[in-house]
């Protein structure tokens, strides 16, 4: 019994105990439970306000977007307006000058018609007048003209009958002086040029830095070259240039082959300077000898001595009174020859004893005395007869002994005393050729005046519109009457008036 009741009162504390276990276990889950809630919802409250936040921010969002595109509306819409304005006044604008451009379309119309109006009037007051005319003159035009084409061939009839006249009274002794005067006046005009250049000589640079270079460091570069070539080198302010100056051309020319030379091949110091110096030496020396073997050719004289025509070539770099002298040797042999073919003298001679009389000028820089005893003892030296080398002496004589001798002297006369060779100053050259153009500008009617060829031609130009065709011609023959009564010069000076109208219009792309 005590067993079973032991077993009951087990029992009954394990069913109570369980009862308790689990009120406890309910009650703690019950807690669990409430805790869990309330942090979920906590974290719903949060979520809320975090929702609520976020809505607040993109409705932000939106308005400001909303407000930047409402202003950026406001401005197209401004620009839109602006534009539209500005192109209904342009319209406005442009109808109004089509307006205008029509109206004036009319006005030149209605003037086109007033044109025609008056030039038939015109046409016949015109033929109304021809009639009056021919009526008082009991004449037709036609008729009109051919009696004043026979006056005027009349006229010019009667001076030539009256030139001829004064002309057959003349002796015949004026007339032939009068031909040789004239004949000295064409050899002068036919002359060959001559060179203003002296003492220096020009040589173009292609670059101001040039200059730099052509003197060197410390001016070692100039100095060698003046040492080697004998001149002196002038570094200025002219742009692109420098001068060589020297008494002797052929030591100018020498230098300016040189600087040419280092120019063109750019290395410039003393041993290219040397080198250079050498080249040009041995250059200048065959053009020595070219354009002494050309003149000769070119005059018809063969078999002088190689030295000869190497001395003879010298000339080509000598001047005098700014003649230069090869060519003038050239023109004396010319005028020499043909003077001895008019005065059946001997013309080899002659011509010989042109090209070769002031062959003592090509020395006289390096040999001491004048240049008329220099070339004779330099001819006779080479052996040429004594009829030609007396004329190296004989042109500066005042009484020469040989007829060769007096038509080299007045040959010689001839071609420095040619326009703006010799004797002639530069001022008195340019001063006639200002009375040609002064007298030319004096006459109405006249543009401009250029006085051209040594004073030989003066070209007149005239206005079209104030000289006409036939005052033109006019005009030129008063031109040539007043500079016959009022100027001094030899031989003829011809009269060239132009009379020229240009009509210039200009094709634009609009």
């Amino acid at each position: 019994m005590e067993g079973i009741v032991l077993v009951i009162v087990l029992v009954a504390g394990l069913a109570s105990g369980g009862l308790i276990g689990y009120y406890f276990r309910k009650l703690f889950a019950a807690r669990q439970v409430d805790s869990a809630e309330r942090k979920a919802e906590e974290l719903l409250n949060e979520a809320k306000n975090k929702q609520k936040e976020l809505l607040l921010d993109a409705k932000d969002k939106a308005i400001k977007i909303i407000d930047q595109a409402k202003q950026e509306e406001e401005s197209r819409r401004k620009e839109i307006n602006y534009l539209q304005q500005r192109v209904e006044k342009r319209e406005a604008v442009f109808d109004k000058k089509l307006l205008e451009l029509e109206s004036k379309q009319q006005e030149l119309a209605q003037k086109a018609e007033k044109v025609e109006k008056y030039k038939e009037e015109i046409i016949k007051i015109k033929e109304a007048q021809f009639e009056k005319l021919e009526k008082i003159a009991q004449l037709t035009q036609e008729e009109a003209k051919a009696v004043l084409l026979e006056n005027i061939e009349v006229r010019m009839k009667d001076e030539l009958v009256t030139r001829v006249k004064k002309l057959e009274q003349e002796s015949t002794e004026v007339l032939e002086n009068r031909a040789k005067e004239l004949l000295s006046s064409v050899i002068q005009r036919c002359a060959a040029s001559h060179a203003a250049e002296t003492t220096t000589t020009v040589v173009n640079l292609p670059t101001d830095e040039m200059k730099g270079r052509i003197i060197g460091r410390e001016g070692r570069n100039i100095k060698a070259l003046e040492q080697l070539t004998g001149v002196e080198i002038v570094i200025d302010d002219t742009p692109e240039a420098i001068l060589v100056s020297g008494f002797s051309p052929i030591r100018r020319h020498l230098a300016k082959r040189a600087l040419d030379k280092l120019i063109a091949d750019g290395r410039i110091h003393p041993g290219r300077i040397e080198e250079a110096v050498e080249e040009a030496k041995k250059e200048l020396a065959l053009d020595i000898k070219e354009a002494g073997e050309d003149t000769a050719r070119e005059v018809g004289i063969a078999g002088l001595d190689p030295k000869l025509i190497q001395i003879l070539g010298r000339l080509k770099y000598r001047t005098s009174y700014g003649q230069n002298q090869l060519k003038h040797a050239l023109e004396v042999s010319y005028l020499s020859g043909l003077l001895a073919a008019e005065l059946k003298a001997n013309v080899m001679v002659a011509k010989k004893g042109g090209l070769l009389h002031d062959i003592g000028k090509a020395v006289d820089h390096e040999v001491q005395g004048g240049h008329p005893q220099i070339g004779y003892d330099i001819l006779k030296k080479f052996g040429l007869p004594e009829e030609i080398a007396y004329i190296a002496l004989g042109h500066h004589e005042d009484n020469p002994k040989t007829l060769e001798a007096i038509i080299v002297k007045v040959a010689d006369a001839i071609s420095g005393s040619r326009v703006g060779a010799r004797k002639d100053t530069y001022e008195d050259y340019l001063q006639r050729l200002n009375e040609l153009e002064d007298v030319a500008t004096s006459f109405e009617g006249v543009e401009k005046v250029y006085a051209i060829q040594a004073g030989r031609e003066v070209r007149v130009f005239v206005l079209p519109d104030q000289v006409d065709d036939w005052q033109a011609v006019k005009l030129a023959r008063d031109i040539a009457d007043k500079i016959e009564s009022e100027l001094k010069y030899p031989g003829e000076i011809k009269v060239n008036v132009i009379r020229e109208k240009r009509i210039i219009e200009y094709a634009r792309y609009l």
